[in-house]
């Protein structure tokens, strides 16, 4: 890449050294702080990861909304709430619409002629670079004041202007590259569940002939396999009840036992020695301990797509429990493998199950009887282990591959990072 003749020190921080011929002024000097007006009519909008987007009219009272302030097409916006929740979210957006918005955020006027694309890039590298280490208080909150002896580079408003066009291009084509992978990473995970389905559903021998299971929700299965409830080749057992997980700490190690996370269950088929949390037991306290090729199951969520969520146990523990929010199955039955029925359970039709049973508004359940009274499909004890080494095998081939492209999507996001702070800052000359 190209480099400008000569180059000064800008005396920012994070902007390094610049083109001799640009220049640095305070952040109040560029923008000032929008005088608020307000206007019912508009559609509710706030910030989202760099981007204004529309929010739930029907969700935001008439009294919250007449408090909001009006942000036309072309401001820019900045959240300067809570920088301390995350240090991923991106914080300033230029706006593409006319909407209304909170008044606890900022709204910018620019003081200066200027190519607001140009700045929309600027003040992204602003924002994940120094913006968050900025502001006061517990939640780390913002106001203008914060920001105003900030100072920023102004590059000749030409070369802003061919700044800008030469990012809005070159982003654009690492976004669809990166568009593509993901979209390579779903078919990916869609091969992996429809190869799961067709195994646990149908098993490993294509001419096998079927028959009615007798159950209308699964349909036809091989002619001879079993079905039986769940609660007749197990039982189920409950999480610890009001128990939070937490770090481990020394002064109650002696107390402190593994736990099991909601999130554990939620990210994983399968469960070993890893992502634990600790949770502080009583020597009166009686519980159900988790065991050895326990199934576990999500018994609340927020969403009706995770309510039923299983995972299994492989892990090596003496003495570990399990989140309030889930229930075991211990299954007892020497003729079924528990792998076999954790794989069974990621089937579409068993997602499908728990998606009809489950029961809620703000928080989706389901009950304990419809755990226990679920249909489960029985090939022989030698079928099911054929059947989970051939998922197993399979699975392992397609984790590789949306590996390989995770692992390349970071690495354009790492590009386009690294080339729109090249570029805004003058490191990278592109005119």
């Amino acid at each position: 890449m190209k480099k400008y003749n000569n180059y000064k020190p800008s005396g920012v921080e994070w902007s390094g050294e610049i083109p001799e011929h640009w220049e640095v002024k305070k952040f109040k000097h560029i923008f000032s702080e929008k005088k608020k007006t307000t206007n019912v009519d508009l559609p509710c909008g706030s910030i989202s990861f760099g981007k204004v987007v529309y929010k739930d009219d029907e969700k935001i009272p008439e009294s919250t909304k007449r408090s909001y302030q009006v942000l036309s097409n072309g401001d820019f916006l900045i959240n300067p709430l809570n920088l301390n929740y995350d240090l991923i979210s991106l914080r300033i957006a230029l706006s593409d619409k006319d909407v209304v918005v909170s008044s606890g955020y900022i709204i910018l006027n620019n003081n200066l002629k200027l190519n607001k694309n140009y700045y929309k890039w600027l003040l992204h590298i602003f924002d994940v670079v120094y913006m968050k280490t900025l502001g006061s208080g517990v939640r780390q909150t913002l106001s203008f004041t914060h920001i105003a002896n900030c100072e920023l580079v102004i590059p000749p408003l030409e070369e802003q202007t061919t700044i800008a066009h030469f990012l809005d291009n070159k982003t654009t084509k690492i976004d669809q590259a990166i568009a593509i992978k993901q979209k390579q990473i779903e078919l990916l995970k869609e091969r992996r569940q429809i190869l799961i389905h067709k195994a646990v559903t149908r098993g490993l021998n294509e001419n096998v002939k079927l028959k009615d299971s007798g159950v209308e929700w699964i349909g036809e299965i091989p002619e001879h396999w079993e079905v039986k409830k769940l609660k007749f080749i197990g039982n189920i057992f409950p999480g610890l009840n009001g128990k939070k997980g937490v770090n481990f700490s020394k002064e109650y190690q002696n107390e402190m036992k593994p736990f099991i996370p909601f999130t554990n269950i939620f990210r994983n088929d399968i469960i070993k020695n890893v992502e634990y949390q600790f949770v502080k037991i009583n020597p009166f306290e009686f519980q159900n301990k988790v065991k050895c090729n326990d199934l576990l199951f999500l018994m609340s969520s927020e969403t009706l797509e995770d309510i039923g969520k299983s995972s299994i146990y492989l892990g090596n523990e003496n003495e570990i429990y399990l989140n309030s929010f889930c229930k075991g199955f211990r299954i007892f039955e020497k003729s079924v493998y528990s792998l076999f029925v954790n794989y069974l359970l990621k089937s579409n039709i068993y997602r499908n199950y728990f998606s009809l049973v489950g029961r809620g508004f703000t928080r989706i359940n389901i009950k304990q009887e419809f755990i226990n009274d679920l249909y489960v499909l029985i090939p022989t004890f030698e079928e099911q282990k054929q059947i989970v080494e051939f998922i197993e095998t399979a699975t392992t081939k397609i984790a590789t591959a949306i590996s390989l492209k995770e692992q390349e999507i970071e690495k354009l996001k790492e590009y386009k990072m690294s080339l729109i702070d090249g570029v805004v800052t003058g490191k990278v000359k592109v005119c």
